[in-house]
């Protein structure tokens, strides 16, 4: 029993960077093996968090439309959250774009692109709105589609706050179930550390670091970019809104890590909607329509710095000089395109095929990244989360929806005790 004790006393953030280092080294030592061994520990932590994004989602989702109802208008909490998720975009496109000059990452670069590449298909956007509706609600809900889930649990919200009294029970039923899913959360997120340790070291140990060689200059462009990014450019907002930067990253802290070694912002939603409530507090009903919606649209990593770093990389392997108009469409793509390719899986890949598209670029250069992929996509991923959670916060410190006594705590762990009860009135 003293063990545990002794383990939960140590703060998360550390619980996890100890795993990191661990797992690393495990990576190291093993080889080939820890993929073996140690990577179904991290594949199992994967599946449990996958497990319980939709549920988590669907419930919160219901539950907070009815409860927002009245209390703040759930359109203009939408028109603010999408603004501020197209002028952070933006400004990551023109942090793209400096980091592909400072370290110019396509200039020498020797290798050929594979000879059977090919181009990811990019979906119409009147396609993407139509499978924004579910044609089996059921379907969405199994396969894990978080737009349709979004769209269809706020159509139910809508539906209960319509038929008032009538459907009392049934809104505190929901109300129930979102609160055991918060619980179920909690649970899942304990085991983060031990789910790092089995990610890391079956990376490191199947990846090895010989492969970062050629393109080592891409890699620490990417990571430099959205290190600056998530600093200075989000440090930057917050200092604008008068709210603290570490107390943000510290209350952040926890879904960022999750995000880093995982690679996926559905598997990172759960912690980064704990992390906005529990660590930051963010009203508990805006966050679980603001954090989900951000997971499928807000990709300041995948949407925005890694396009415009690829486009760059594009042009200086194939020795183009780009013209202002190229500049321009590297631009919009980048910022609208995030937009239009809304739950499309393998938003990097398929955000990267628009903007090269958009300047007219060789398609077949972006087979030469694919190799260091999954490297990539930890910091992109790390990106996109961590701008998932800025977002509801500024726009819950406009609106009043943010408990400042809360966020001057800055929780960085998950823990396992209770918050104060859902649709609490916000204070500060």
């Amino acid at each position: 029993m003293s063990l545990f004790s002794w383990w939960f006393r140590v703060p998360f953030w550390q619980r996890v960077a100890g795993a990191f280092v661990l797992g690393a080294l495990a990576g190291w030592l093993l080889g080939p093996a820890a993929e073996t061994w140690l990577q179904p520990l991290g594949t199992l932590y994967v599946n449990l968090i996958r497990m319980i994004a939709v549920p988590l989602v669907f419930f919160a989702v219901v539950n907070a439309v009815s409860a927002l109802h009245g209390q703040q208008s759930v359109a203009a909490l939408g028109g603010r959250t999408f603004g501020w998720f197209a002028v952070t975009a933006a400004l990551a496109v023109a942090v793209g774009l400096a980091a592909a000059f400072v370290f110019a990452p396509g200039v020498g670069v020797q290798l050929a692109p594979p000879a059977d590449y090919q181009p990811r298909e990019v979906p119409t956007p009147v396609q993407v709105l139509l499978d924004i509706v579910p044609t089996n609600p059921f379907a969405a809900l199994a396969e894990g589609r978080i737009l349709q889930v979004i769209f269809f649990a706020g159509l139910l919200g809508f539906a209960l706050v319509k038929l008032g009294a009538r459907t009392e029970a049934l809104r505190q039923l929901v109300g129930q179930a979102s609160e055991a899913m918060i619980q179920v959360t909690r649970f899942v997120l304990e085991l983060t550390p031990i789910g790092t340790f089995g990610l890391i070291a079956g990376l490191v140990g199947a990846y090895g670091f010989e492969r970062l060689l050629p393109l080592g200059n891409f890699v620490v462009a990417l990571y430099a970019a959205c290190a600056f990014h998530i600093v200075v450019v989000y440090g930057g907002l917050l200092l604008a809104h008068g709210l603290n930067p570490l107390k943000f990253f510290r209350g952040a802290a926890p879904a960022m890590q999750v995000a880093f070694v995982s690679s996926s912002s559905f598997a990172s939603m759960p912690a980064a909607i704990r992390a906005v409530t529990h660590g930051l507090g963010v009203d508990r009903n805006y966050a679980a329509f603001a954090v989900p919606l951000g997971a499928s649209i807000k990709m300041d990593g995948c949407g925005a710095i890694y396009p415009t770093l690829a486009a760059i990389f594009a042009a200086q392997y194939a020795g183009i000089e780009l013209s202002f108009a190229q500049y321009a469409a590297i631009l919009l793509a980048s910022v609208l395109g995030s937009f239009g390719t809304a739950g499309v899986p393998g938003t990097a890949v398929v955000m990267a095929t628009v903007v090269l598209s958009a300047a007219g670029l060789p398609l077949e250069v972006l087979g030469i990244l694919l190799a260091i992929d999954r490297v990539l996509d930890m910091m992109r991923t790390m990106t996109n989360v961590t701008g998932q959670m800025l977002v509801p916060v500024l726009v819950a410190r406009e609106t009043g929806l943010l408990d400042r006594a809360a966020y001057e705590r800055a929780a960085d762990d998950p823990g396992l005790a209770d918050d104060a009860p859902t649709g609490a009135p916000p204070r500060g």
